[in-house]
């Protein structure tokens, strides 16, 4: 009764051994096996077998690991100071160098994440941490891969997610946003100013070809100040055409010498002002006169309106 009780104990023991030995990874899973302490080999995919005690495993995932780095205080190479997160995406390519070269891999790549952050973002500037990104993440990406290679870890990707300023700095940077988006104003409106100088510069060459179109000219600006249609009311009394053509052309006329009268002595004026105006350099090539316009100038051309607003 003894021997069979004993048998019976055995056949137990050696049947829970086999079961135990029996082993089953996913297709993502690999086992890093140790015989006797020793490193053997990396099995899986499926099923295997372990020698029970002799052998011993460890179990590592392959999938790609999605690591989220804390916000980080980082000085800026212009004496900034930001706060920056990330993320990184790496994996496994060595299941065995991941178990023997580094005792837990995660927190490893965590914490030289976190540091490389710090090391690399140190030597940029602010302008740089906002618009060169994609440059940074891949400078961070390579320092990171190239150190956990001795670990069996492939860095596939860094983010970073969030650049923190404060306050102040915030208000510096609109601050410069709105005097570069002036600064783009004045550029526009100077552009504007040339092209609409060019082509006066046309129409004055294409006027000066056709005296015709100068008077045409002349008798439309009259009509744009309201001159014209007084003239035509007042001509309406008169008894025929060619005695209100008459009237007409004599009014503008005697409105066309006073204009020539009035250019004439502001042209006089200034030359005597220019002669005796000191010349301001803006460059080797821009000389520019200071000067005041005159009193009897402004006189001339206000007489000259109250004229032509009195017909």
């Amino acid at each position: 009764m003894f021997i069979g009780f004993g048998f019976g104990t055995i056949l137990v023991i050696v049947v829970l051994l086999v079961m135990t030995s029996f082993r089953v990874l996913r297709e993502y899973q690999r086992a890093v096996v140790f015989m006797l302490g020793r490193f053997w080999k990396v099995k899986g995919p499926g099923f295997f077998l372990l020698i029970p005690i002799a052998q011993q495993m460890v179990r590592i995932d392959l999938r790609t690991v999605v690591m989220d780095v804390p916000p980080q205080d980082v000085i800026t190479r212009d004496n900034v100071s930001v706060k920056v997160n990330a993320v990184v995406y790496f994996r496994i390519l060595d299941p065995a160098k991941a178990v023997i070269q580094v005792e837990n891999y995660y927190q490893a790549t965590s914490q030289l994440a976190q540091t490389t952050l710090r090391a690399v973002l140190g030597k940029h500037e602010l302008d740089d941490l906002l618009a060169a990104r994609e440059k940074l993440n891949s400078d961070i990406q390579q320092v990171l891969d190239s150190q956990t290679a001795a670990w069996g870890i492939k860095v596939s990707t860094v983010e970073m997610k969030d650049v923190d300023l404060n306050e102040t700095m915030i208000r510096a940077i609109a601050r410069q946003a709105e005097a570069e988006r002036e600064r783009r104003a004045k550029i526009i409106h100077a552009e504007g100013e040339l092209q609409a100088s060019e082509k006066l510069l046309q129409a004055a060459q294409m006027l000066s070809k056709q005296p015709q179109a100068m008077q045409l000219r002349y008798l439309q600006t009259l009509t744009e100040l309201g001159v014209m249609p007084r003239l035509q009311r007042a001509a309406d009394g008169l008894p025929d055409a060619r005695s209100r053509l008459s009237y007409i052309a004599t009014k503008t006329g005697e409105a066309a010498d006073k204009v020539l009268n009035s250019v004439d002595q502001a042209k006089l004026e200034h030359a005597s002002i220019a002669a005796a105006t000191p010349v301001l350099m803006l460059g080797p090539w821009v000389p520019i006169q200071i000067s005041a316009p005159s009193p009897a100038s402004l006189t001339a051309a206000v007489t000259f309106i109250g004229s032509i607003c009195a017909w």
